[in-house]
């Protein structure tokens, strides 16, 4: 039986990638969104996947739909975080509701989820997390203090996680990515992303496919004594 995957933010951008890659390595996939009925209901359409409403921010919505996944579809078996949300402002204009948003999303929403799954991966003795981080949670940003706050704490996260899981054969690993051609960068100023391309030494955006083929590297099953990691996909642009 194909083991199950759930991909949090998994029908747009780098979350569809991923989700069409663990898709054509075998797995079945579920992915996660918050709000947008149409473009999920279109990309299940496009590509078979199930699509489930929720929000990563809620935790007892968290447990409800991983309750539900798991008696129509199966256990989960592999988790990836990739669900966030940008609220960028200076501090003297970041309002704690900026900061709360995007800490309860990007950062609750990995505790969420892992809360969610961990007695079932724990019990099984095989799990694999993958939560999706960021150049700038190792770097920082100017006007990202929360996102870069939150990204910072996944990779935290994601050491202390993997410590708890390595003898449940549950690996938790980190990806950061870099900038990636996505539509969110896309709607950066074009002199703004000239100057951003020019610091990338290999002299381009990231593909969605670059960070997918990472997540496929880090949930194989013979992936197993890969734990605690962070793998940065960045194009040199960040080397920690």
């Amino acid at each position: 039986m194909a083991r199950v995957a759930l991909v949090t933010g998994g029908q747009r951008g780098i979350g569809a990638a991923i989700s069409k890659a663990l898709q054509g390595a075998g797995r079945t996939v579920v992915a996660s969104y918050a709000g947008n009925d149409a473009a999920a209901a279109a990309f299940t359409e496009e590509t078979g996947i199930r699509c489930v409403k929720f929000d990563v921010s809620d935790f007892a919505g968290c447990q409800a739909a991983v309750a539900k996944i798991e008696a129509e579809v199966g256990p989960i078996e592999i988790l990836v975080n990739n669900a966030g949300i940008t609220r960028d402002a200076m501090m003297r204009k970041l309002t704690r509701d900026m900061w709360d948003a995007v800490i309860d999303t990007n950062l609750g929403g990995c505790y969420n989820l892992c809360k969610s799954v961990w007695d079932g991966m724990s019990a099984r003795k095989f799990g694999r997390i993958v939560n999706i981080g960021s150049i700038n949670g190792q770097a920082g940003q100017l006007g990202q203090v929360n996102y870069a706050a939150a990204k910072s704490g996944i990779h935290g996260f994601t050491k202390a996680l993997a410590q708890e899981g390595a003898r449940a054969s549950i690996t938790v690993n980190a990806i950061a990515p870099g900038y990636v051609d996505t539509e969110m960068v896309r709607a950066v100023p074009a002199d703004v992303l000239e100057k951003i391309i020019a610091r990338i030494p290999r002299g381009r955006l990231g593909k969605a496919e670059d960070i997918a083929r990472g997540v496929l590297f880090l949930t194989a099953d013979d992936a197993d004594f890969i734990t605690g990691s962070t793998l940065s996909i960045n194009g040199g642009q960040h080397m920690y």
